[in-house]
């Protein structure tokens, strides 16, 4: 890919918050106190004093549905150095799963984080805001996140492997998929 075409495909990416359907989003082993809505929605993200944390141990498991068909380009998590994700696997389209089934379906894409990439610092260009984590954003396997109705990510660990994991920012960018309007869709008469 030419350096021109991966920075259009960076300028056409955009934050996907506005297309979550709200009243479908869940998250187990989520702190009744520290809830997912502190790390994903727009407003709460941006408040470090606010973040997800799990509850009984370590992992978390996030089911996210949207309101239309997107395709996912990348994606950023912000946490504390020790704290932090570590192990992210993502699941498209596969609807309220448990814990007991993350073993039995094989991830969309896995992405295991450092503690540099818990670290966020934006970048505006062109009028465009590009979220980098350490210069470079966590791009996943595009090919996977075509036609995504649904987003399960499940947090494994945690940097140090402590009871808590804490998550302060959750944001999922990419593209929305055109998509016809049956209802508009006329019969063409026989003749």
């Amino acid at each position: 890919m030419s350096a021109e075409s991966a920075s259009a495909i960076q300028r056409s990416q955009v934050d996907l918050i506005d297309f979550v359907d709200w009243s479908g989003v869940e998250c187990l082993n989520q702190s009744s106190s520290h809830s997912l809505s502190n790390a994903l929605k727009q407003g709460y993200r941006e408040d470090d004093g606010l973040i997800l944390e799990s509850d009984a141990d370590e992992q978390l498991l996030m089911y996210i549905p949207f309101t239309q068909v997107i395709k996912l380009y990348s994606i950023a998590i912000k946490g504390p150095e020790e704290e932090g994700p570590k192990t992210v696997k993502l699941y498209s389209n596969r609807e309220h799963m448990g814990f007991s089934d993350v073993n039995d379906f094989p991830p969309s894409d896995t992405a295991v984080l450092s503690p540099d990439n818990l670290q966020l610092c934006n970048h505006v260009e062109d009028y465009v805001c590009v979220l980098y984590m350490q210069g470079q954003p966590i791009v996943l396997k595009y090919v996977k996140f075509q036609n995504v109705r649904s987003l399960t990510i499940f947090i494994e660990d945690n940097q140090s492997g402590s009871d808590i994991t804490k998550v302060q920012k959750l944001a999922l960018y990419g593209t929305t998929v055109e998509t016809t309007d049956m209802k508009g869709l006329k019969k063409i008469e026989d003749h």
